[in-house]
């Protein structure tokens, strides 16, 4: 059955089947993908752990009634002069309803402490101590210098965090436009740029005060900026595209490899229309502000390159996780598959510049680099690669359609499935607990970390690196005590997937806080409802005449986080 469809000026005839087929196809992946979940073996939104405790019928239903409305949607065509605002306001928004939760990752510890450093006491300190006085592990600098600045100049509140990596997330979709519209034309930058949407593990990502959503953007911009350097020439786009670089090098040390790709894109370019002697002033102006930033702190990178190659690098094997997870489950299914597709494609057509987009992705399988959290920033060259190959489909409304198909199937599971599950994770109770802080009448809060005594297995973290993360919600002062905190032996902390929160330094500021009992709380985060407390917090908790427990549990992961909290 065919019927004709007004599109602008002119009329497309289209085959509805097509429609119903592309609809048919994502309602059964969803139950295919769910049916296997437990293949899925994602350390954080795995689906075997989303699905516990959700209805997929529901979540079925809600498919069905959002591709009706993305058959509706497909009718109405974009105008290519809004392609950038309109990829940045509905990323923008749609990420919104994420910043809702906590923070899951325990990593946000670090990049809170050392932009707490900045704020209280300086960008000239920040620059003097970070990586010596300032817990640095293996973290480049730049993102937590700019969380810094926020707390600094904003206030230290975690929304102006939020607003910052939603703003982000949002830029990295503006430069996906820009190298797509570069390197073939607007509507496949457009499509690459509403795909990355596509990916449902992103939004889990863009609410939390890490550096990976940053760094996806940095490296995106500098992608974008030297593409852009070899087109048009001049000194304005050579410096933007030395400091995109520049910024790019130091957002996380994944990125250098990955910057590979500017190579090629010169090697690709060369033959092309563009201006290859760009390319001197770029790598001269770049390798300057690159090197100069690299002795200026050269002790400090030796030892975290060091740090890499004898843990990390090793460890990689240990806390991997499957193809098939990230580009199956984390990934819509159609984006891996249309992005396969473009090789054909661009073997056919003899397209060189596919090459720009497809390395990345070709390091990361090459390397068998399996843990995604080091392959986001390779996300917005798959989607470019799956725009290519989508321009290989007739028709512009059914091109939409597919596409606007993905968009729903990636809010849904977003929405309805991961949006809960991590609203449930146990790290939930340090944010109702900081935010219970901040309606009583005190300055400050001492703060104790106790575990469960289990003679059966070693503690799996440091519990003390969950008071930077209660630090992130609360608006108190916070005097930290160690409790009873056991640590494994050196040997188990070697091997560990969380070595660095046995490394953790406790910062100064939360040992020197000058209280009276009147001005203060008691706050106790354990492992478990069950711990017992020791003579000296019962007789610090004694004086209180008020408690209240926050112990929700998602019952997936080990490192739970119950606390309690007592005050007058």
């Amino acid at each position: 059955m065919k019927r004709f469809i007004v599109l602008n000026e002119k009329q497309e005839t289209v085959d509805v089947s097509c429609f119903f087929i592309i609809s048919f196809l994502t309602l059964i992946l969803f139950l295919l993908l769910f049916i296997f979940r437990n293949i899925d073996d994602n350390k954080l939104t795995s689906w075997q752990w989303v699905f516990l405790h959700i209805n997929h019928v529901k979540v079925f239903v809600l498919l069905l009634i959002g591709l009706g409305g993305a058959f509706l949607a497909s009718a109405i065509p974009f105008d290519d002069y809004y392609h950038p605002l309109l990829l940045f306001l509905f990323s923008f928004t749609v990420s919104i309803g994420f910043w809702f939760t906590p923070e899951v990752i325990v990593d946000a510890s670090r990049y809170f402490t050392q932009a707490k450093h900045l704020e209280l006491f300086g960008i000239g300190y920040f620059l003097r101590q970070w990586g010596r006085e300032i817990f640095a592990w293996t973290d480049m600098p730049l993102v937590p210098f700019l969380y810094g600045l926020i707390f600094k100049f904003f206030g230290e509140k975690r929304i102006y965090i939020q607003i910052l990596t939603t703003l982000f997330f949002s830029g990295t979709t503006v430069c996906i436009y820009y190298i797509g519209k570069l390197l073939w034309n607007r509507e496949t930058g457009f499509y690459a740029g509403l795909l990355l949407l596509g990916i449902p593990y992103l939004f889990s990502q863009v609410p939390l005060m890490l550096v990976d959503i940053p760094t996806m953007f940095f490296f995106t911009l500098a992608v974008a900026t030297f593409i852009n350097a070899l087109h048009k020439d001049g000194p304005k786009m050579i410096v933007l595209s030395s400091i995109s670089i520049f910024l790019a090098f130091f957002s996380k040390y994944s990125t250098w490899l990955m910057l590979s790709v500017l190579g090629v894109i010169f090697l690709v370019l060369y033959f092309k229309e563009s201006k290859p002697f760009t390319v001197i002033p770029v790598a001269v102006l770049s390798a300057f502000l690159i090197g100069g930033t690299l002795l200026s702190n050269l002790e400090v990178f030796s030892e975290q390159i060091r740090l890499l190659f004898t843990y990390q690098r090793p460890g990689l094997r240990r806390w991997e996780e499957g193809f098939i997870s990230t580009f199956l489950f984390q990934t819509h299914p159609f984006i891996t598959a249309i992005a396969v597709y473009s090789i054909y494609i661009a073997l056919k057509n003899k397209d060189s510049k596919f090459l720009i987009a497809a390395w990345p992705l070709l390091l990361v399988f090459l390397l068998e680099i399996k843990r995604i959290r080091y392959i986001i920033m390779a996300f917005p060259m798959l989607v470019l690669l799956a725009s290519y190959g989508l321009q290989s489909i007739h028709g512009r409304r059914l091109k939409r359609f597919f596409v606007l198909s993905i968009l729903v199937y990636s809010l849904t599971i977003g929405y309805s499935a991961y949006l809960p599950f991590l609203q449930k994770m146990s790290t939930v109770n340090l944010m109702r607990a900081g935010e219970f802080l901040n309606t009583l009448s005190i300055e400050n809060v001492k703060v104790f970390t106790l575990q469960k005594d289990n003679h059966l297995q070693y503690p799996l973290l440091n519990y003390a690196i969950s008071v930077p993360i209660l630090d992130i919600f609360t608006e108190k002062n916070i005097l930290y005590y160690r409790g009873n905190n056991l640590s494994p032996p050196q040997r188990t902390i070697e091997t560990s997937p969380l070595r660095f929160t046995w490394e953790y330094k406790i910062p100064r500021y939360y040992q020197s806080i000058s209280y009276t009992k009147a001005s203060t709380a008691v706050l106790i985060i354990s492992d478990s409802t069950e711990v017992s407390l020791p003579d000296y917090i019962e007789q610090e908790i004694s004086p209180y005449t008020h408690s209240i427990t926050f112990s929700t549990t998602e019952g997936v992961f080990r490192y739970k986080t119950i606390v309690r909290v007592f005050y007058d």
